[in-house]
């Protein structure tokens, strides 16, 4: 064999294929296979070996591919316990994670099966969740698993019936092409199942080929013929691992590059296992047949939420109907049973009603739970929540009081500080125009007494622009346009101020958030059994003897009535928005104070990997959109004319620092003009003084026009002086004279 072999050819298996590829390697001959199948028979390991089919890993591909298209997220596989089935397993297991489904179950079976093994594997996949099963074995076993699984007990068809779905790998499909003799019974198997079939593109070498065929098979060919029509074998869609799932053919995707490109996953419509062309569900319940057990807390306080009227086992409140509703917009019935959790005489703890032990629900074995169950992180690790179908977070209420108007209340819109610099502008802006306007204005000058009195008086008379001094400076009218402009602004400011404090109602509590309660030793209330208790010793560090459980609405009022002074009062109480809103719909001396310092949401439980979850999350938004939720809300939860957001009615009052750039502008516009003055004044004073012993302050205190006038008298008397001068000495005329009087008033004049 050695000196005279030049190829291996097959085998049909792969189990065969793996011992023989050794045995080609040792001898450096190649090893031709048709039929292995096997992802593990590669190159790499085997050198000499040589695949003429395609690698399972392909097929399992498309079936993970088809799982995904039709929105199934978990699956069953029942496969042959060798190699091949193994191998194949595997390679569909990573296929479906990247697709984010998994399988759920396996179910081997020994290659020296028996009728008896078949049926009870069959029986233990008929007790799972999932409904989708995968059929990966060969051919002859799996005529067999189809036929027994027909006979098992789950409906008129047993398990190819209604909510089933079969998929067979190439398997099933070629038994269908070669094997006329079972072709009648194996359709009849069969109905419903989808299988995979190798493509291979129309040619001309395919057609000589299968006309070949057909005439060595003659004698079968109008049976196979017939088979096909009757029992309606048909094409579905394709798949290749380039243009994914598509109704055209690979090849016709290729030659039109748009058509490549807008190509979207599709398949033709299905009849599925019961003769139905709906596409099942994909799971069913655990337990074939029972009702949903729905754990419900019987509470004790916030009954519009969950109550359940005594001695009946009938259930209301808002998350039950909200929990109904959805149920009800779900595309298929689900039978269920609410199953009571507490005792009625205190708030049963809710994470109790939720355990980690097997994925399950802890009391009495619960599918889900419904109720005020707060969505936490801690709880996202033992169950799935759906959609939160209320906003919830923990919020502080306080007793709160009216600020209410007292005699005063106009002083109220500015801060102390800013109602002092208003003040000392007023009178330094008067004071400004007093000092540029002095020295050429009658209506600023006077003794002591009147000048104050017109400082103060133009100051103020200029909030309602009632001034009656006439402005005559430049510089002045400069200062006192910038400051009405600074007065207008301020006005108006101050009326919207006024007018809302005087018209929204405001509340006061020593209580300003929780900032203000971790800070303090003041008791801190929280409802019982509510995961408030362990957020604020835990995630908030406040020491557990600061906290005082409270079981009812009542308590809650009465604690905060009693405030922390009194043995069993509170400073506050800490609790979800959702309970708070209707415990303040009717008590009007409390309210929420601060922001709500957590946000979270209110969803129904289910065990981990409920498909269930997913599917009453997507009833649940639908209900938000047309509006269920909210009809739901109006029914349980109408609040009254007490609002819950009291505090944040509070109007800030009006503080300097919103108002110090025209302040800067007015300041900036009084030095400007004063300095500018002051220069003026101080070439002026140069100017008149001319030698004389006369001060600056003096001269400033004059009246421009009776500076002028002095020193226009004191031109005229010393040209009176040097006249006489002149006529004693002989040495001048008449008109000299009054030409010298003439030039000396004029120089007066100008000096």
């Amino acid at each position: 064999m050695e000196n005279d072999t030049v190829a291996i050819l097959g085998p049909q298996h792969s189990v065969m294929a793996h011992v023989i590829s050794h045995i080609a390697n040792e001898l450096n001959v190649p090893l031709l296979s048709f039929a292995a199948t096997d992802p593990t028979l590669n190159s790499l390991q085997f050198p000499y070996f040589f695949r003429t089919t395609q690698s399972d890993i392909f097929q399992m591909a498309a079936v993970a591919e088809i799982v995904a298209y039709y929105e199934w997220r978990d699956v069953i596989a029942i496969y042959i316990d060798d190699d091949y089935g193994r191998n194949g397993v595997a390679a569909l297991g990573d296929k479906l994670a990247e697709k984010r489904c998994k399988i759920s179950y396996k179910a081997p079976l020994s290659p020296n099966l028996t009728r008896e093994d078949i049926r009870n594997a069959l029986l233990q996949v008929a007790l799972m969740e999932s409904r989708v099963i995968i059929l990966h074995i060969y051919a002859t076993w799996g005529l067999e698993v189809l036929d027994e699984a027909k006979k098992i007990v789950s409906g008129p068809n047993g398990m190819m019936g209604n909510g089933y779905v079969w998929i067979a790998t190439d398997w099933l499909s070629t038994v269908l092409d070669t094997d006329s003799s079972l072709f009648s019974a194996t359709t009849y198997s069969s109905q419903g199942v989808l299988t995979l079939r190798m493509h291979t593109p129309d040619s001309e070498l395919k057609r000589k080929l299968v006309s070949r065929w057909s005439n060595l098979t003659i004698e079968n060919a109008n049976k196979s013929l017939f088979g096909l029509n009757t029992y309606g074998v048909r094409t579905i869609g394709y798949w290749s691992n380039s243009s994914g799932l598509s109704v055209m053919p690979p090849e016709k995707l290729n030659a039109n590059p748009n058509a490549s490109i807008s190509n979207q996953p599709s398949l033709y419509g299905v009849i599925w296992p019961g003769q139905t062309n709906q596409k099942p569900r994909g799971w069913v319940f655990s337990s074939n047949g029972r009702q949903l057990r729905v754990g419900v807390p019987i509470r004790v306080s916030y009954r519009e939420f969950v109550s359940r009227p005594e001695g009946a086992d009938m259930f209301g409140g808002y998350c039950i109907d909200v929990f109904m509703a959805a149920k009800d917009a779900l595309p298929y019935p689900v039978p269920h049973k609410f199953i009571p959790f507490g005792d009625g005489r205190k708030n049963p703890i809710n994470q109790d009603l939720l355990h980690k032990d097997h994925n399950r629900c802890k009391y009495e074995d619960f599918d889900a739970v419904v109720g005020d169950i707060t969505i936490t992180t801690n709880r996202t690790k033992i169950v799935d929540f759906t959609q939160p179908y209320i906003e919830s977070g923990l919020v502080v209420v306080a007793p709160v009081s009216k600020l209410n108007s007292s005699a005063w209340a106009f002083l109220r819109p500015f801060t102390p500080m800013m109602w002092s610099v208003t003040g000392i502008s007023f009178l330094l802006v008067g004071a400004v125009v007093w000092i540029l306007e002095r020295r050429t204005n009658d209506e600023f000058r006077g003794p002591p007494r009147k000048q104050f009195v017109t400082i103060v008086w133009f100051s103020f008379s200029t909030l309602f622009f009632s001034h009656r001094e006439r402005i005559a400076s430049t510089l002045g009218r400069l200062v006192l346009i910038i400051w009405l402009f600074v007065v207008l602004i301020l006005n108006s400011s101050y009326i919207a101020s006024l007018t809302s404090i005087l018209t929204v109602e405001q509340l006061s509590s020593p209580v300003k958030g929780i900032e203000s309660l971790i800070t303090s030793n003041d008791p801190i209330g929280y409802l019982r059994g509510s995961f408030a208790e362990n957020y604020l010793t835990v995630e908030l560090n406040i020491h557990k003897n600061r906290l005082v459980a409270l079981n009812s609405p009542n308590e809650y009022e009465k604690a905060l009535r009693d405030g922390p002074r009194k043995v069993g009062g509170v400073a506050a109480v800490i609790d979800e928005r959702a309970y708070m809103e209707l415990f303040l719909s009717t008590r009007c001396e409390f309210g929420i104070v601060g922001q709500e310092f957590t946000k979270m949401g209110w969803g129904f439980a289910f065990p981990r990997d409920s498909p269930l979850a997913i599917d009453m999350s997507t009833a649940i938004l639908k209900l938000s959109e047309n509006g269920g939720l909210q009809r739901i809300h109006d029914k349980w939860l109408t609040r009254s004319a007490c609002s819950s957001e009291g505090t944040k009615q509070d109007v800030d009052r009006l503080q300097l620092k919103s108002f110090w750039g025209l302040f800067l502008l007015c300041g900036s516009a009084c030095f400007l003009a004063l300095l500018l003055h002051l220069i003026k004044m101080v070439r002026q004073y140069m100017k008149h003084s001319d030698g004389r012993s006369k001060s600056f302050i003096s001269f400033v205190k004059e009246k421009e026009e009776d500076a002028d006038k002095m020193q226009f008298e004191e031109g005229k008397s010393g040209a009176k002086r040097r006249r006489s001068d002149k006529v004693s000495n002989g040495r001048v005329h008449e008109d000299e004279t009054l030409d010298g009087y003439d030039r000396g008033a004029y120089t007066g004049y100008e000096g």
